[in-house]
């Protein structure tokens, strides 16, 4: 039962993780920039708040059943 909820945990993370949009606007890696945004301070609104808490959420219940996984096996 916990391995059939951790799968299906696992698939919405993996689709919600994909629906995320970018934070940044290039591909500085490729392009020769030096600034990779990776603590750029950007702000979520909307839908992408939305989508983020939700696979913050999704990750600490996945983090949870994997415990509990453990404990029980």
């Amino acid at each position: 039962m916990l391995q059939v909820l951790l799968l299906i945990v696992s698939a919405l993370m993996i689709l919600l993780s994909l629906l995320q949009s970018g934070k940044s606007d290039g591909l500085g890696a490729f392009t020769g920039s030096n600034d990779l945004g990776l603590f750029a301070n950007v702000k979520e609104r909307g839908p992408e708040k939305v989508l983020s808490r939700v696979t913050l959420v999704l990750g600490i219940i996945f983090f949870a059943i994997v415990i509990v996984i453990r404990i029980v096996d």
